[in-house]
Protein backbone atom coordinates (compact mmCIF):
# COMPACT_ATOMS: atom_id res chain seq x y z
CA UNK A 1 0.00 0.00 0.00
CA UNK A 2 1.39 2.92 -0.69
CA UNK A 3 0.91 6.32 1.93
CA UNK A 4 1.27 9.63 0.84
CA UNK A 5 3.02 11.82 3.40
CA UNK A 6 1.70 15.31 3.55
CA UNK A 7 4.85 18.07 4.33
CA UNK A 8 2.61 21.28 5.17
CA UNK A 9 0.07 21.90 2.33
CA UNK A 10 -1.27 18.93 1.10
CA UNK A 11 -0.31 18.96 -3.26
CA UNK A 12 -2.30 17.32 -5.88
CA UNK A 13 -1.05 13.79 -6.82
CA UNK A 14 0.97 12.91 -9.05
CA UNK A 15 -1.34 11.88 -11.63
CA UNK A 16 -2.49 13.10 -14.39
CA UNK A 17 -6.51 12.30 -15.10
CA UNK A 18 -7.55 10.96 -18.53
CA UNK A 19 -10.91 10.47 -19.95
CA UNK A 20 -11.11 7.31 -18.18
CA UNK A 21 -9.77 8.05 -15.22
CA UNK A 22 -6.17 8.53 -13.48
CA UNK A 23 -2.74 7.68 -15.07
CA UNK A 24 -1.13 5.49 -12.56
CA UNK A 25 1.83 6.52 -11.15
CA UNK A 26 4.27 3.90 -12.74
CA UNK A 27 2.81 4.41 -16.21
CA UNK A 28 4.03 8.54 -15.56
CA UNK A 29 7.29 7.42 -14.16
CA UNK A 30 8.44 4.54 -17.30
CA UNK A 31 8.75 7.26 -20.44
CA UNK A 32 11.46 8.62 -18.38
CA UNK A 33 13.55 6.00 -17.32
CA UNK A 34 15.82 3.57 -19.29
CA UNK A 35 16.27 0.22 -18.28
CA UNK A 36 18.95 0.68 -15.99
CA UNK A 37 16.80 3.18 -13.67
CA UNK A 38 18.29 6.15 -14.90
CA UNK A 39 16.55 9.23 -16.18
CA UNK A 40 16.63 9.95 -19.78
CA UNK A 41 15.32 13.11 -19.22
CA UNK A 42 13.39 15.32 -16.52
CA UNK A 43 9.95 15.89 -17.26
CA UNK A 44 8.35 19.17 -17.64
CA UNK A 45 4.90 18.76 -17.00
CA UNK A 46 4.10 18.77 -13.70
CA UNK A 47 2.43 15.30 -13.59
CA UNK A 48 5.03 13.30 -14.41
CA UNK A 49 7.25 15.20 -12.58
CA UNK A 50 5.71 15.04 -9.36
CA UNK A 51 5.74 11.20 -10.46
CA UNK A 52 9.48 11.21 -11.03
CA UNK A 53 10.57 13.26 -7.74
CA UNK A 54 8.38 10.58 -6.13
CA UNK A 55 10.17 7.95 -7.26
CA UNK A 56 14.01 9.23 -6.63
CA UNK A 57 12.42 10.33 -3.20
CA UNK A 58 12.32 6.61 -2.28
CA UNK A 59 16.10 6.16 -2.11
CA UNK A 60 15.63 8.24 1.33
CA UNK A 61 14.69 6.69 4.44
CA UNK A 62 11.60 9.40 6.54
CA UNK A 63 12.94 10.19 9.62
CA UNK A 64 17.16 9.94 8.44
CA UNK A 65 19.36 12.81 7.91
CA UNK A 66 22.00 13.25 4.97
CA UNK A 67 24.63 14.80 4.30
CA UNK A 68 24.84 16.86 0.73
CA UNK A 69 27.81 14.34 -0.27
CA UNK A 70 25.31 11.29 0.26
CA UNK A 71 22.15 13.00 -1.30
CA UNK A 72 24.67 14.09 -4.29
CA UNK A 73 25.81 10.64 -4.88
CA UNK A 74 22.55 9.04 -4.56
CA UNK A 75 20.82 11.25 -6.89
CA UNK A 76 23.82 10.98 -9.50
CA UNK A 77 22.66 7.59 -10.05
CA UNK A 78 19.43 8.82 -11.50
CA UNK A 79 21.04 11.67 -13.56
CA UNK A 80 24.21 13.51 -13.84
CA UNK A 81 22.70 17.02 -13.07
CA UNK A 82 22.57 16.05 -9.38
CA UNK A 83 21.81 19.95 -8.44
CA UNK A 84 19.27 20.00 -10.50
CA UNK A 85 17.14 17.04 -9.38
CA UNK A 86 18.40 17.83 -5.57
CA UNK A 87 17.13 21.91 -5.85
CA UNK A 88 13.61 20.49 -7.32
CA UNK A 89 13.20 17.59 -4.42
CA UNK A 90 13.55 20.36 -2.05
CA UNK A 91 11.32 22.92 -3.83
CA UNK A 92 8.79 20.29 -4.90
CA UNK A 93 9.12 19.51 -0.83
CA UNK A 94 10.25 16.12 -1.13
CA UNK A 95 13.46 16.75 0.60
CA UNK A 96 14.09 19.50 3.17
CA UNK A 97 17.50 20.81 4.19
CA UNK A 98 19.62 22.86 7.21
CA UNK A 99 23.28 23.71 7.00
CA UNK A 100 24.26 20.91 4.43
CA UNK A 101 21.95 18.32 5.84
CA UNK A 102 18.99 16.87 4.18
CA UNK A 103 15.85 14.81 5.29
CA UNK A 104 12.86 13.49 3.62
CA UNK A 105 9.23 15.34 4.31
CA UNK A 106 6.83 14.19 1.78
CA UNK A 107 6.14 11.73 -1.16
CA UNK A 108 4.64 7.94 -0.57
CA UNK A 109 5.92 5.26 0.81
CA UNK A 110 5.45 1.70 1.62
CA UNK A 111 4.37 0.37 4.50
CA UNK A 112 3.58 -3.33 5.91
Amino acid sequence: MRVIVAAREPRQPAVQLREHGPVPHDRLVAPFLDEDGRLRAVPRRRGPLLAVLDTVATEFQPGLRYSEDTVNTTLSRFHPDYCLLRRLLVDEEFLDRRDGTYWRIGGTFEVD
